[in-house]
């Protein structure tokens, strides 16, 4: 089966802390995380053709994804699955700071991906690919199968975007910054996070932002701001686009909710400003729940709020 876009990277199990109980006890909720898959899912609810590029071990939690991948529409035909391995998990909890990840993830499946895994047959097939700064922080293979798969698309005319998603528990900003901007190098869409930005590049000024990377190659950089909304640049002109304002419970997911959402609409024939515009606005929704995946909104969703803007 060949899809539109194809998401490559590490699906973790998630247990999202909930707010305490009458007694002070501690419950999470069980559910499904890790960016690219939860930016495929986003894709897949905004009506795109959606595959994952990734490996599971055999074990409950990979067989939990391969369930919530089908409920979703997102095809598996590029998921491995071995016994080697297991699957990764994390744990959200939440303070008055925002919310923290703790990772389980060392030797994972999706840590353990290849160069001789990568898919070429179905990357040539699609018309985008999504990855991100943690699809290549994981491991050193899954680093390597990362450019192989940017290498594969870009020599037959498919589209290649990039998420920074820097986590300084995978890497030390020196090492990150190098391996993210020689991939983001042939990316067509950057979407890098204001934050993640400061620390891999210590600019802090937006507009420089969005020159490096338009200066690294990408024809299209989108610079997500959290609470501020984002900001779009491309070589001819720049415009903010403002977050729509909702009372967020959780946000965990929000930039991969963004990014999927951004890409489905690019991928139906949007403008980037469009796609932008809906795409904040998918990110708010996702915020009014707890967990990753569930609050995720539907095309009609988003649509209705554009409507009510």
């Amino acid at each position: 089966m060949s899809v539109d876009l194809l998401c490559m990277g590490e699906p973790m199990l998630e247990f999202n802390q909930l707010p305490p109980g009458a007694d002070g006890s501690r419950h999470y909720l069980e559910g499904h995380g890790g960016d690219t898959s939860n930016a495929a899912i986003a894709a897949a609810r905004a009506g795109a053709s959606v595959g994952m590029i990734t490996a599971l071990g055999r074990d409950m939690p990979g067989d939990s994804f391969m369930r919530l991948w089908a409920r979703e529409g997102v095809d598996t035909a590029c998921v491995l699955r071995t016994d080697r391995c297991k699957t990764g998990i994390y744990f959200v909890t939440h303070d008055d700071t925002g919310h923290h990840f703790q990772h389980y993830r060392a030797d994972s499946a999706a840590a353990m991906y290849a160069v001789s895994d990568v898919p070429v047959a179905a990357l040539k097939q699609a018309r985008m690919l999504y990855l991100s700064g943690i699809s290549q922080g994981i491991s050193g293979s899954a680093c390597d199968a990362v450019f192989a798969a940017i290498d594969v698309a870009v020599r037959n005319g498919v589209k290649v975007a990039y998420d920074t998603n820097y986590r300084p528990g995978l890497w030390p900003p020196a090492r990150a910054a190098a391996v993210m901007h020689a991939a983001m190098a042939q990316a067509d869409y950057a979407m890098p996070g204001e934050e993640d930005v400061r620390v891999l590049t210590g600019l802090t000024d937006p507009d420089a932002m969005l020159d490096f990377y338009l200066r690294l190659g990408s024809k299209v950089v989108l610079l997500k701001m959290g609470s501020e909304g984002a900001y779009l640049g491309t070589a001819d002109a720049r415009l903010r686009i403002p977050a729509h304002r909702v009372v967020p419970v959780d946000a965990t997911g929000a930039g991969d909710t963004f990014c999927g959402s951004f890409l489905a609409r690019i991928l139906a024939g949007d403008g980037p400003e469009a796609a932008a515009r809906y795409a904040c606005v998918a990110a708010a929704l996702k915020c009014l729940g707890y967990g990753a995946v569930g609050p995720i909104p539907t095309a009609a969703a988003v649509r209705a709020a554009l409507t009510a803007q």
